[in-house]
């Protein structure tokens, strides 16, 4: 009984535990979302501001294609931002340590927000290139390090709730900028600075906060080998001082490694007993930007016209799109520790099949059913559902899990990489694909999610309630490496699992 009650006491959501998520997840995960959909609503404004800006240095305007290019880049800088911060997640985790890499992460932010509210005073459209590039750095990092500090901090019946936390943030960034980004709000001549500017805000406010709160005991413990600091740590976040089950559980899994020492992006990609994990990882990052969650927000300004909703009320419509994507990812809070990640996975993917298949046939008939506008926006709907379940929160929560401390920041550099450059390759294509073939383009990406959901159904495990250790068994099984290499193998003489954390 009184084992049963000591275990209640550590699973639990502790104040601190509960700002610590809140304060992190706000102050990086927001800002990705918020300059995810920044730039939507003024797009015309600043494109004109540019014009203007080149006009006044030449005397004449730009031509249309310069101009387009211009934007363009603009655009493109965060996603390739997002890309190099991604390669920056390792050195920054083993240098500064979790806490400490989204301390100094918001440098890539504060910046370009005071550089991009004083673009237009500047007149000086550059700036805005620069600092979304800067601002794609800070989402690069933010993207990675927040579930790996939040994974590490929770307990692990509490893993996949905490873990989903930083995608809920990247939909209210996304739906707070749409808000803001209305036409009688930000979205106008005098306000776009503004609407860009307020990146900076969430960032200042978790520089000042943050460092009241702890760092990761498993880094304390396992990469800096401060047992009385990560002993403190937990103690902090769990509200009690009874944390000897846990430090054991932290230092069995420190055992369990130390044959592999430090393991970088190269030897991640060598080591036989990581093969199905950094596979795994790679399919669902790829999946999760290849499925045509981009292209469905890309084209449903387009629907919403078709179906008849008034150009003046399209931004109201989006926002309220924006809207379900946060209701949809709050919900997975709650249900991902009850269903589970792979369950959640397969749904997901399986309404964002379903909806790209039935919405390849709406967009076709449009012209000759009068009601199919109104199917496309079913689908629409739909797959922000779909996505919002499985796709979106649970593959960065799963690199997390399904890797252990010495080889998780190479596998959140591999896992980043894979998210920003197929972010940036959709952006890239996706109009020549559209171009190409037309209505039939969600074709494409409804083979993907296909492809995906059949990864999942036949490789990935569950994980749910699992500690590190006990995931990383059911991979080595998987990965058959028990007489491979054993010296040099990530997981080499395991000891024996406890019941509980």
């Amino acid at each position: 009984m009184e084992q049963q009650d000591q275990s209640m006491k550590e699973g639990r959501l502790t104040l601190v535990l509960a700002l610590a998520t809140l304060i992190a997840a706000f102050g990086s995960s927001f800002q990705y979302g918020y300059n995810v959909a920044a730039v939507n609503s003024p797009a015309l404004l600043m494109q004109q501001f540019y014009n203007e800006t080149y006009y006044g240095r030449t005397g004449e305007f730009m031509e249309d294609f310069p101009l387009t290019l211009l934007w363009s880049v603009t655009v493109s800088m965060f996603p390739f931002g997002g890309f190099i911060g991604s390669l920056l997640v390792g050195p920054l985790v083993n240098k500064f340590g979790r806490k400490g890499a989204l301390l100094f992460n918001n440098i890539f932010s504060i910046v370009p927000a005071i550089l991009m509210g004083c673009s237009r005073v500047a007149t000086s459209f550059e700036l805005i290139i620069i600092s979304r590039l800067l601002v794609g750095i800070c989402a690069g990092v933010s993207s990675n390090v927040v579930p790996m500090y939040l994974g590490e901090l929770a307990p692990k019946n509490l893993r996949g709730a905490l873990g989903v936390v930083p995608q809920l943030f990247i939909t209210v960034g996304i739906l707070v900028a749409q808000i803001f980004g209305l036409r009688n709000l930000l979205a106008n001549v005098d306000g776009w600075p503004i609407l860009l500017g307020l990146t900076g805000v969430p960032a200042a406010l978790q520089l000042v906060l943050l460092p009241f709160f702890p760092e990761s005991p498993r880094y304390l413990l396992i990469q800096k080998k401060d047992e009385a600091a990560a002993k403190k740590a937990l103690q902090t976040l769990r509200g009690w001082d009874s944390v000897d089950r846990e430090v054991a559980e932290i230092r069995q899994e420190d055992e369990a490694e130390k044959a592999a020492g430090f393991i970088s992006v190269l030897k991640l990609f060598r080591m036989r007993s990581l093969r199905w994990q950094l596979l795994s990882i790679i399919v669902l990052m790829g999946g999760q930007q290849l499925s045509g969650v981009n292209a469905i927000y890309y084209y449903a300004d387009q629907i919403y016209l078709s179906a008849g909703v008034p150009e003046e009320h399209v931004q109201y419509v989006t926002a309220g799109t924006g809207a379900v994507n946060v209701v949809m990812t709050f919900c997975a809070v709650f249900v991902v520790e009850l269903l589970g990640r792979r369950l959640l996975l397969l749904l997901g993917f399986s309404i964002c099949l379903i909806a790209c298949c039935v919405l390849t046939a709406a967009l076709a008939l449009q012209d000759t059913v009068s009601w199919m506008p109104y199917i496309s926006i079913v689908c629409v709907i739909s797959y922000v559902i779909g996505h919002a379940l499985g796709p979106s929160p649970i593959p960065a929560l799963l690199i997390t899990e399904i890797f252990l401390q010495s080889s998780r920041p190479s596998a959140f550099m591999v896992g980043g990489s894979v998210h920003w450059l197929s972010n940036f390759t959709v952006g890239l294509i996706f109009p020549f694909i559209q171009e190409g073939l037309g209505p039939y383009s969600f074709i494409v990406f409804a083979v993907i999610c296909l492809l995906t959901t059949i990864y999942i159904f036949l490789i990935v495990p569950e994980t749910k309630a699992k500690t590190f250790i006990e995931i990383n068994q059911i991979f080595t099984k998987m990965n058959k490496v028990s007489e491979v290499y054993p010296e040099k193998e990530e997981l080499k003489e395991l000891p024996p699992v406890t019941s509980e954390q």
